[in-house]
């Protein structure tokens, strides 16, 4: 059986990006002052004007327009009405609302001198998916991974001078035709990106089919029938937050898996991790990495429920998509026997005091050396079941 499917990225200077990058930005900085702040900080930019917006408990004391300046300005945005050093910043933050801090300083099932993994219930009720698959080394999508990187690309040919017309707003899109389920091939690639009024379309395609597409799409899965879109509109010289508004959270089928598996609707970045919005959805991709490395299942989705101030989660379910070398009931066992799934003991088996945010604010929170989440430490523990 044929089939196709498609995934998007996009770039660290699209604007909802932008928006991500000083959300996730302010809170490194928070935390790396105080590993215990909570936080929830979202940003909306449009035209000529960026709001920062949110709840922050912090002992630390930030800089919110000067943190927010030095994103903009490292982004690339030094030109236009949204330039870092001309653009209006507004703030609008206040401390958490004490009814939500109630359930999060002390769960439902906390009891004094009990476990202290109790101790944390969940920063809200929701429901958190995570997914892994063979079909690249990372275990992830391949629509997912071929896009994500064709945007880091982007960015890094401008930021070296490869290609120095090019600015900071970008997209991609990748087509993969499967057979059987396996991928055999690309069906299309489409690549918008901005750029400065001097360089022609022409040169400009030639360039990007060049440095960009050429040099991330495997040569083997491109044929005479691939499809190639490059800025298939024409000319893209107004872009980022002077072209549309952007919003924080607003691409959260880019950060997770390109829409192969389910989204539980939270968005992560500027989020701390007592959010399980955030946390429990790094663990949830731990999970799913961790049971396929081990060979439990070829392909493998998970989800966990939470209701707010409460530690345990209220529901776990695995679908392993009819790869499970043991049914999906028993794999949702294992799932419950071998990982702690309470917020504490997630946050401190990821790491997650620590200011690592950033870094996961655009090309998708997945499939990257470096992040705890990435780790498939648990293989040895799960072969047993096989």
């Amino acid at each position: 059986m044929k089939k196709f499917f498609t995934s998007e990225s996009v770039t660290e200077g699209h604007p909802d990006k932008v928006c991500d990058n000083i959300s996730d930005g302010i809170l490194d900085a928070i935390l790396a002052l105080d590993p215990m702040a909570r936080a929830a900080i979202e940003c909306s930019a449009a035209y000529d004007t960026l709001l920062i917006m949110g709840e922050v408990t912090t002992t630390a004391e930030i800089d919110y327009e000067k943190k927010a300046r030095e994103i903009i300005q490292e982004i690339g945005y030094d030109f236009g009405t949204f330039a870092y050093d001309k653009c209006k910043i507004i703030t609008a933050i206040h401390q958490q609302s004490p009814d939500i801090a109630m359930g999060v300083n002390a769960s439902m099932e906390h009891k004094a001198g009990g476990d202290e993994a109790d101790r944390i219930g969940a920063g809200d009720q929701g429901m958190m998916f995570g997914y892994a698959c063979r079909e690249t080394k990372e275990l992830m999508p391949l629509t997912a991974s071929l896009s994500h990187r064709l945007a880091k690309r982007l960015a890094d040919v401008r930021k070296q001078g490869v290609l120095p017309y090019l600015r900071p707003d970008g997209k991609t899109q990748v087509t993969v035709e499967y057979v059987d389920g396996v991928a055999k091939r690309v069906d299309a690639v489409v690549v918008s990106t901005q750029h400065n009024a001097e360089v022609s379309q022409s040169q400009l395609r030639a360039d990007i089919k060049e440095q960009v597409i050429d040099a991330i799409i495997p040569a083997e899965l491109m044929d005479e029938n691939t499809k190639i879109y490059i800025n298939p509109t024409g000319r893209f010289e107004i872009g980022g937050p002077e072209g549309d508004s952007g919003l924080t959270g607003r691409k959260i089928i880019v950060d997770t898996y390109g829409g192969r598996c389910a989204h539980g609707g939270g968005a992560f970045s500027g989020k701390d991790p007592t959010k399980v919005d955030r946390s429990a959805a790094y663990y949830c991709r731990y999970i799913a990495k961790n049971l396929v490395a081990a060979g439990l299942a070829d392909e493998l989705e998970i989800q966990v429920a939470y209701a707010i101030g409460v530690a345990n989660p209220v529901s776990v379910f695995v679908d392993s998509h009819g790869t499970g070398k043991l049914d999906d009931e028993r794999l949702a066992e294992i799932v419950k026997k071998e990982f702690d799934l309470r917020p504490y003991s997630i946050i401190k088996e990821l790491e997650l005091r620590k200011p690592v945010f950033k870094k996961t604010a655009a090309y998708g929170h997945f499939g990257y050396k470096g992040f705890q989440w990435e780790q498939t430490d648990r293989i040895d523990a799960l072969k047993k079941y096989l």
